[in-house]
């Protein structure tokens, strides 16, 4: 298994497919998840990017196969980036597109906010930039009272339409998530409340794709508006009809979007 070792307290774990033309030099492309979840969320999405791109998966510290870090460990938006970078360095990365999904875009928008030579294009599917109200706090009380899969099966409902979806992408899902650190959950959830990365954004020179589905629970009215303003000529894409996390529920029309913008911001040579 790859792993890794990004400093004395994580291992990370991490995938590459490359299903490109053996004689080609492909641009690589990294997934990152979100929180309580791990690098197998992406299944749907690399069998079509692999074919064009060297497509690098990775389990965040903590997550998946990833190491757990000690009790005590003061996890953020930045250490989550910087874990980031150290695994491009590690991989000899210069420069790659980046997608994150959901709380992955948030440490994705963070990364290009911090290092913006590394990246080609950012892909933002689902992602909450502001972390102020109420539900941040109340998942990570409930994570600690209840544990990681009783909360993902509940709140399911707010990621998948099950009018859309397989009934056993459902518990695969929820399943994915239970495996999680509760610790870490608990953690990760505390390390988001009182964030708000406005700021952030402005900095963003990257150029940006920003995807939704038309509701998205957690997503007021005019929120990814209000975030494309924010990233100076990023651009966003709605999906009518579709509820939850539509990365997950529609990765295929998410991809047809997804392509042209990944080779538009490519290396013209």
């Amino acid at each position: 298994m790859p792993f890794a070792k990004i400093d004395d307290d994580l291992d990370m774990y991490y995938d590459i497919d490359d299903f490109t033309d053996p004689w080609k030099k492909p641009e690589t492309v990294v997934l990152h998840h979100g929180n309580a979840k791990n690098s197998r969320m992406w299944y749907a999405w690399v069998p079509v990017l692999a074919r064009k791109y060297k497509v690098v998966r990775l389990d965040a510290r903590g997550f998946g196969q990833s190491s757990v870090p000690p009790p005590g460990y003061k996890f953020s938006l930045s250490g989550f980036a910087r874990d980031i970078k150290l695994l491009l360095d590690y991989l000899d990365l210069d420069k790659v597109h980046l997608i994150g999904e959901t709380v992955g875009g948030s440490i994705s928008m963070q990364f290009a906010s911090e290092y913006p030579e590394r990246l080609r294009s950012l892909t933002v599917c689902s992602s909450p930039f502001r972390f102020l109200d109420s539900f941040y706090a109340e998942s990570g009380r409930r994570v600690a009272r209840d544990g990681v899969y009783p909360w993902a099966r509940e709140s399911m409902v707010r990621r998948l339409d099950a009018s859309q979806v397989d009934p056993g992408f459902i518990e695969w899902y929820a399943d994915q998530m239970g495996r999680t650190s509760q610790r870490v959950v608990v953690a990760a959830f505390e390390a988001l409340v009182g964030n708000d990365l406005s700021e952030n954004l402005r900095r963003i020179k990257t150029p940006t794709l920003l995807l939704s589905a038309e509701n998205r629970a957690g997503y007021p009215d005019g929120y990814l508006q209000e975030m494309q303003k924010l990233i100076p000529g990023s651009e966003a894409v709605v999906f009518k009809g579709v509820t939850g996390f539509v990365h997950h529920s529609h990765p295929e029309k998410c991809l047809a979007v997804v392509l042209p913008f990944l080779e538009k911001h490519g290396d013209p040579g």
